[in-house]
């Protein structure tokens, strides 16, 4: 039973339960901490309602870095079924390398938040008094805005290229991630 949970079906050539379940919460906490990082941009340095905010954009950061690992072992395990053998090949490559970029910047994000965070010392606060230990590194942690933008850029392309195939194509193509149907 528990492998059912995890394997695709490869009669619909759909995503397993495991990975539908993995890509929604991943999206939800996506969308969640952009918001969040816009949000708590808009208050004063040194502001209560600033630092709840922060403190919030980190532990839901640390939520991704640690599905974004669940994520991979479960791909890995499983790999996605195949795509429908009406894609054009242009499709097929820019989907598989925007998969690619999904996970780089799953697991990037993160740890450039974290190494931002990590000049305050060892360890940062997340919700609840948990603490997460910092990196330790040199300041690449700069490149965090722009990598936060380039995924909100790749969620538009993903969202847009689903949005295509339901309703210009109206292929089967969306239906291969429940809860759509094929």
């Amino acid at each position: 039973m528990a492998d059912d949970i995890l394997t695709a079906d490869d009669k619909m050539g759909r995503y397993s339960t495991a990975t539908a379940a993995i890509h929604w919460l991943s999206a939800a906490l996506i969308i969640w901490q952009v918001y969040l990082g816009f949000e708590f941009g808009d208050y004063p340095k040194g502001s209560p309602e600033r630092a709840q905010l922060f403190t919030l954009h980190k532990s839901v950061g640390v939520a991704l870095l640690l599905l974004a690992i669940v994520r991979l072992a479960v791909r890995l395990k499983n790999p996605p079924p195949a795509y429908p053998a009406t894609m054009p090949q242009w499709e097929q490559t820019v989907s598989t390398w925007t998969h690619r970029l999904f996970y780089v910047l799953l697991f990037a994000l993160p740890l450039t938040g974290l190494m931002l965070v990590s000049k305050g010392g060892a360890m940062t606060d997340l919700v609840g008094g948990l603490k997460f230990p910092t990196i330790p590194t040199p300041d690449i942690g700069e490149v965090h805005e722009p990598l936060a933008f380039a995924m909100i850029g790749l969620f538009v392309l993903h969202v847009g290229g689903a949005l295509k195939h339901m309703f210009v194509d109206r292929d089967a193509t969306a239906g291969r991630m429940p809860p759509f149907r094929r």
